[in-house]
Parts: C-alpha cells; sequence; structure tokens
C-alpha cells in the first residue's frame, strides 16, 4: 500500500501522532506527484498534484459522484497556499479554516476512478490564502474547476 511504502520511507522522522493520524483509515485514497510537501521545511511554488479515488467503488448513481468529488477537492486545496512558506498541517505548524468554497462540474466523472487533483495559489498573505484547483480523469478531461479562500495561521508554539 503507498501509505505504508511513505511511512517506511518517512517514518523515521514523524512524530508517533502524525503516524497513527497517516495510517488511519480513510475513504479515499490520495496520491502525490512529485516531492511530498509536507515533509519538506523549505519553501516552494503554490502548485500541488494528486491522485485521489475512493477506496471501494461507488454504486452508479451520478449524484452521489458528484458529492464524493466535491467532498475530496476540500483535501489539498487550502494547503497550496502554505507551499511558499515552508510550512505544515502535517507537522502541526498551521491553524485553518475554509472561508468559501465553490465547485463547478463540466463533466460527469466516478469518484471510484483515478482523478488528478491540480491546485495552485496565485496569493496567500495576511493570514489568508486563495487556491485554485482542476479536477481530471484520467483520459484528461476537465471533470470539475475549484476556487477556495481560506484563513491560514501560523501555530504559536507551547512554552516548554
Amino acid at each position: 500500500e503507498h501509505r505504508r511504502e511513505l511511512i517506511a520511507r518517512f517514518g523515521d522522522r514523524m512524530t508517533d501522532a502524525q503516524r497513527a493520524l497517516f495510517l488511519r483509515p480513510r475513504p479515499i485514497e490520495m496520491r502525490s506527484v512529485g516531492p511530498l510537501h509536507w515533509m519538506n521545511r523549505e519553501p516552494s511554488p503554490p502548485c500541488a498534484m494528486n491522485w485521489f479515488r475512493t477506496i471501494a467503488p461507488l454504486p452508479d448513481d451520478p449524484a452521489l459522484h458528484r458529492a464524493v468529488i466535491a467532498y475530496a477537492s476540500d483535501y489539498t486545496l487550502l494547503g497550496t497556499s502554505a507551499l511558499p512558506h515552508g510550512l505544515s498541517w502535517f507537522r502541526g505548524e498551521l491553524t485553518g479554516a475554509s472561508l468559501d468554497h465553490a465547485i463547478w462540474f463540466h463533466r460527469p466523472a466516478r469518484a471510484d476512478d483515478w482523478l488528478l487533483y491540480a491546485t495552485d495559489s496565485p496569493w496567500s498573505g495576511g493570514g489568508r490564502g486563495f487556491n485554485r484547483g482542476h479536477i481530471f480523469d484520467r483520459a484528461g478531461n476537465l471533470v470539475a474547476s475549484v476556487a477556495q479562500e481560506g484563513m491560514i495561521r501560523k501555530r504559536a508554539r507551547k512554552p516548554v
């Protein structure tokens, strides 16, 4: 399994709590394309790509597939605006909340088949981040477009 492979590779850099969070069962499987920014403290361009799908087959109900895609569209989007700052939710450095989130569906797609989620953040500052996303099916067809503004704050360190 992909997550277990990542634990083998990065587990020595994770706390027990991070490892448990990473390995807990989830309804959506995510696979990063390129470097894993959540373990890297170096600032990077505000762009990311992830493949996602449900872990189990879904019934042939287009409304259900749209609902699952809308749910999954919130998984990595806000984190894209944190990349230029070298900060990560996974390392406990941030707190945040979605302020608004919109999704436009362009064509039917199955949430139980791999979908590519390409995200970028053209602006972040003043405790906020603006993010965009494009979701493509395996044939490269644009399935949905997403926009979000979120509150992002560096979490204060707890006194030792």
